[in-house]
């Protein structure tokens, strides 16, 4: 994508901004396609700086998505960063990326709750740290699908003997050489925690399954999941279901002889479920050469006991859960009628509750076809929606 300037346009005269709650890729895309259309746009982020949950992220990690696929509007990924850019190139392109576009961009502060505006004049009212009061004319969420790191409320956790951590605090495997460890969860965060344990000298490493993931190989012969992904998003469920099982029948192993079955729901059902599949960056390998253990899901912690679903009790030196993380957007939003059963945005992108004109989330949703990608799009069609708002088109 080239990198396109915005315009010399002085926008600090505009009463109202619209403010992006957000430093990540979504919330600077959308501030980058807005500030492109001549619409005035601050991101508030509470940390101090922008990037935070990449900055955070473990060392090993690379996006499984292409940079080519990757890249913001209004500037590419350089091509040194390679095909799957690391973590922090990610972040050196976020800095790249708010720096070119002269975002306004205010750190260190956290909006805690958004209201209506007063009835007469509309637009939206933001309460932030230190007793601010922002109005805007529109607001975008843009706080990010990997929050709050979420933990099971397990039976006997908080006697655990062993290190109990989750996955936010893990970074690479040097603190586990040579120790027990336990991976909870195999999402694709935990299936490369426990390839990383297990390439890095842990002296045994188990993963925890509860349900059997689709596994992927992020390339074959050069042809990206993402790909595969675009093309059949908008394909029939039980057509890719059915494409899906024959081209894991083709390019992945059968690992139920190790404990990880082939799973009995297709794969585009599981998606549809929110459940992506796992992109194989170590996992096969490790799993069939028996570097790495899958074992039953995790019931409860006795002690220094972790207890199996299958009833096995074992004793690891550490239990690492990779088992997600929460939006926590009801403190933000919850009392505007925008969230659904389960915390998440109802309406996504450029669509808005009817209930709340000019509330925007991007970032809320993991497709097969790449977040980032997602993200980008989502920026151009709300900057859109932002623009004709505001001329009154």
């Amino acid at each position: 994508m080239p990198a396109v300037p915005t315009p010399a346009v002085d926008m600090t005269t505009q009463p109202r901004p619209v403010y992006v709650i957000g430093a990540g890729p979504g919330g600077l895309a959308a501030a980058a396609a807005l500030r492109a259309r001549g619409v005035r746009a601050v991101v508030v982020e509470k940390s101090d700086a922008v990037g935070a949950s990449w900055r955070r992220h473990y060392d090993r990690l690379h996006l499984h998505t292409t940079r080519r696929l990757s890249a913001l509007p209004g500037l590419a990924m350089p091509r040194r960063f390679g095909r799957w850019v690391s973590r922090d190139n990610v972040v050196r392109y976020l800095e790249k990326y708010a720096e070119f576009h002269e975002l306004e961009l205010v750190t260190g502060v956290e909006v805690t709750r958004i209201e209506r505006g007063p009835e007469e004049e509309g637009g939206w009212t933001l309460h932030a740290s230190g007793g601010r009061v922002l109005t805007a004319a529109a607001v975008v969420v843009a706080t990010g699908f990997n929050h709050t790191p979420r933990l099971p409320d397990w039976p006997g956790a908080q006697s655990y003997g062993g290190r109990l951590l989750h996955a936010a605090d893990y970074r690479n495997p040097r603190p586990y050489t040579g120790q027990d460890v336990l991976v909870v969860g195999v999402g694709n965060t935990g299936a490369e925690i426990a390839a990383d344990l297990a390439e890095g000298g842990a002296a045994r490493v188990r993963l925890a399954v509860r349900t059997a993931p689709h596994i992927m190989r992020r390339s074959t012969a050069g042809w990206p999941a993402q790909r595969s992904g675009i093309l059949v998003r908008r394909l029939p469920v039980r057509l890719v279901d059915r494409l899906g099982a024959l081209v894991a029948k083709a390019s992945v192993p059968d690992l139920s002889a190790y404990g990880l079955p082939r799973p009995a729901t297709g794969l585009y059902s599981r998606v549809r479920q929110g459940a992506i599949p796992v992109q194989d960056v170590g996992l096969v390998d490790a799993v069939r050469a028996g570097r790495v253990e899958p074992v039953a899901a995790v019931e409860a912690f006795d002690g220094a006991e972790v207890v199996l679903a299958d009833g096995s009790r074992i004793t690891p030196d550490a239990v690492i859960a990779a088992t997600g993380y929460s939006r926590r957007l009801e403190g933000l939003v919850g009392h505007l009628g925008v969230l659904d059963e389960r915390g998440r945005p109802r309406a996504h992108g450029s669509r808005t509750c009817e209930e709340a004109p000019g509330l925007y989330f991007t970032g809320f949703s993991n497709p097969i076809s790449g977040m980032f990608r997602e993200m980008a799009l989502d920026a151009e069609r709300i900057a859109r929606a932002v623009a004709r708002r505001t001329d009154g088109r």
